[in-house]
């Protein structure tokens, strides 16, 4: 792999398979290239970038003034300071650019990128191993760590696992933790807030009434098996003991509600919708922050963990949900 440096904090990689790697800041969520630099990525001339940033604008491929921005430069001249405005292309141009160039580099970029776009539709994912990098025997431990919580009949889709895996990827500690047994329920949002059954429940029906009216239920969805078994289950979230909550975090209480929601089976059908419904529901009610940590893949593998999990593990799978949740 080939390493050049570029001008505002920014390196790009130009991998031998065609695969375009860029490191810097990225606190604005973007990369920023000049034209020269573009040019060098590709190993061709600055005015071959400029026919085809000229055709890319022109045909509304993209739209310049969303990837486009001026940069003023300050180099020194001899014994002068010169200023000059020049023009920076984010990731978009970068790989349109590379879409259109006629060099070898740009076959090999094609090929990557159409390789790496086939097997993410046709598998649902893809998969880094050079972002993963050192840690990738550490990440498919995970994947089997994660399958192992299940009792020995059930596997799911790896694209579920992997969307746990992903959220777990900051800390490859966790699922150690858990085998050791050391994996406890924290959270740091340590706030009170009010929940009542009726509350709840209320909140459920109309998401029963949502999903009827798209068709994506049937009359039976989030029938109460016996009255009061919401009613029961908040009870147990929001319980104190002398004078003090069991459950002390926002993020422990809603761990225990998805928990419960899931295993107790309050509903004649629709229990794992209901239980995430509820779960993000709570988050959102409680406000807390660490909630955008959770993904729809994320919440249907959880959602499924705790479905098959043995009961014995139930402070195990809470442990897992407030890790997601820090």
């Amino acid at each position: 792999m080939k390493k050049k440096p570029v001008k505002n904090n920014v390196v790009i990689y130009q991998a031998k398979n065609g695969a375009i790697e860029l490191r810097g800041d990225f606190e604005h969520e973007s990369i920023w290239a000049t034209q020269a630099e573009i040019a060098r990525l590709f190993d061709v001339t600055p005015q071959n970038i400029t026919l085809h940033l000229g055709g890319i604008f022109k045909e509304k491929e993209l739209d310049q003034k969303a990837t486009c921005k001026d940069f003023l430069q300050v180099q020194t001249e001899g014994d002068r300071q010169v200023k000059r405005n020049v023009k920076l292309y984010n990731l978009d141009v970068i790989i349109a650019v590379g879409y259109r160039i006629n060099s070898v580099i740009g076959t090999n970029f094609r090929i990557w990128a159409t390789k790496t776009l086939r097997e993410h539709i046709t598998k649902g994912y893809t998969i880094n191993r050079k972002q993963i990098g050192k840690n990738y025997d550490s990440f498919m431990k995970t994947v089997s760590d994660i399958q192992a919580l299940l009792p020995e009949h059930v596997t799911l889709d790896p694209k579920a696992i992997l969307e746990l895996v992903k959220e777990f990827s900051s800390t490859w500690v966790s699922l150690d933790a858990y085998d050791k047994g050391t994996l406890k329920a924290v959270g740091s949002t340590k706030k009170s807030i009010t929940l009542t059954g009726i509350e709840l429940t209320e909140a459920i029906l109309s998401f029963r009434s949502e999903l009827l009216n798209k068709g994506e239920a049937t009359e039976i969805f989030a029938q109460e098996r016996s009255e009061g078994s919401v009613e029961g289950i908040v009870g147990n979230v929001m319980q104190s003991f002398g004078g003090k909550p069991l459950y002390v975090s926002l993020e422990e209480k809603a761990a225990h509600l998805l928990y419960f929601m899931v295993k107790n089976h309050p509903f004649v059908d629709g229990n794992k919708r209901s239980g995430a419904f509820a779960f993000i529901w709570f988050l959102r009610k409680a406000k807390v922050k660490t909630m955008r940590n959770i993904n729809q893949g994320a919440l249907t593998a959880l959602t499924l963990l705790i479905a098959e999990s043995d009961p014995d593990k139930k402070d195990h799978m809470v442990a897992l949900v407030t890790e997601i949740l820090k």
